[in-house]
Parts: C-alpha cells; structure tokens; sequence
C-alpha cells in the first residue's frame, strides 16, 4: 500500500436525518458539550456568506502536500451533496489551496454540503460574497501545484484536532467544530438540551433575572482576596 499517496473510496456509514438536527444548532453550543476542545483553531474562520447559517456534513479528509491540491481535486471528484471536504496543509500559508473555479464546482456542481481548509483561498472578491459555506485561513493570490502526492480519506489534523473520514463536521459565523461520527448521534439529545439552557441564560441576561452569585463564589473558592481599600 501507498502510504502517502493513495485515495480510499469508502467511508463509513453514516445518518443523513442527523445532519437536519445539527443544522439547527450553533457551533458553541455543541462546542461546550464536548468540554470546548473540538473547535479547529489556526485561524480556520469562514470567508463565504452562505444564507443558511449553520452548515453541517460528514467528513472526507484530504492530506495534501504543502500547497499543492492534487488530491483536493481527487476528492471533488468524489464528493455529494452531504460532504463537507475537509484539507490538511502541514500548516502551509504560502499558497492558495482554491479559488473560484475549483469552489464554483464544489457548489454548483457537486452541491457538496462545504469546505474546510488549513491555508488560503484566492479570488476572494467572489468567493466572500458566495452563497456556500466555505472556511479558510485567509487569502493569498499565489495559485497551488498539482503534483502530489498526498491522502483522501485517512486521518487528518487540522487547527489542532483529529478528523477521521466521515466526521460530522458543524460549522458557522464562529468556526468548525469536528464531532466523532460514533459519538454523534448520543451528543444530539445533550447538544439540544444545552442549546435550550443557553438560551434561556441570554433571556435572564436581557431581561434582568441573571443569578450573578456564582461568580463571587467562584472567586472565593480560589483565595482570592477582597480588599476593601484604593490601591496605594
């Protein structure tokens, strides 16, 4: 076997009646039910402007080498209507992995669910203005090589978390989060759960009825001193 230059065509199986769920609940709050540590960090934030505000997919997981998009056009190819691409780039920012040629395809084309990218996009004019959700590190108009090798559809990192092929990726306004597709369908019942309750928390904030107790016993609980005095 390739190891480092091959594609795996298959992926676990996987819910789409799942995805209807997550698309109504917002990254942070599934984020905080996951103990805040599956949120993909490096600056991957959302560069589109998709009209649905929450996107949601399962993973196919692209290993490129940097700043080369060989593989991100193998898995294209591949991808349907409820995949999220998702591209590592060992960290490169140097050159754009895609710009509007490549996207308009994934879109318009493919009408794939999104794309997640560790680097850059390019023609940002028109893609910032897109109705598809797409999330990058920034812009660069240096274009990417086509030579390989790399992976489709084996383990990734990107901005620090693990993605394994066929992940339930959520993304929005605030970032991407990756949830294990095995764990996916026992979080919803909790996500939803802790959706309500932090909605019910912004009501107190702009109603008045917050209970602010917590925070002096917080402080309290870890020494800290009251001084009731100007500092001198």
């Amino acid at each position: 076997m390739s190891i480092g230059n091959r594609i795996f065509t298959q992926r676990p199986a996987f819910d789409i009646e799942l995805l209807q769920h997550y698309e109504q609940l917002p990254a942070a709050n599934i984020a905080d039910t996951m103990n805040r540590i599956a949120v993909l960090g490096n600056g991957i934030k959302r560069i589109s402007s998709p009209k649905k505000p929450i996107m949601a997919g399962y993973a196919i997981t692209v290993k490129v080498r940097a700043g080369d998009n060989l593989m991100l056009h193998a898995a294209l190819d591949m991808a349907s209507e409820h995949d999220v691409i998702v591209v590592s780039n060992e960290g490169d920012r140097s050159r754009a992995l895609m710009g509007e040629i490549m996207v308009a395809y994934a879109h318009c084309t493919k009408k794939i669910a999104g794309i997640v990218l560790d680097g850059p996009i390019r023609d940002v004019d028109a893609l910032s203005v897109l109705d598809f959700p797409l999330f990058a590190t920034g812009s660069n108009p240096a274009g990417p090589f086509k030579e390989g090798p790399g992976e489709v559809n084996t383990p990734i990192a990107v901005g620090g978390v693990a993605v394994c092929p066929g992940d339930l990726i959520v993304g929005d306004a605030d970032g991407v989060i990756v949830i294990p597709l095995k764990d996916a369908a026992t979080l919803l019942d909790k996500a939803k759960e802790y959706s309500k309750f932090d909605a019910s928390k912004v009501d107190a904030a702009k109603n008045g009825t917050a209970n602010r107790a917590w925070v002096k016993k917080s402080l309290e609980a870890k020494g800290v001193e009251f001084i009731n005095d100007i500092f001198r």
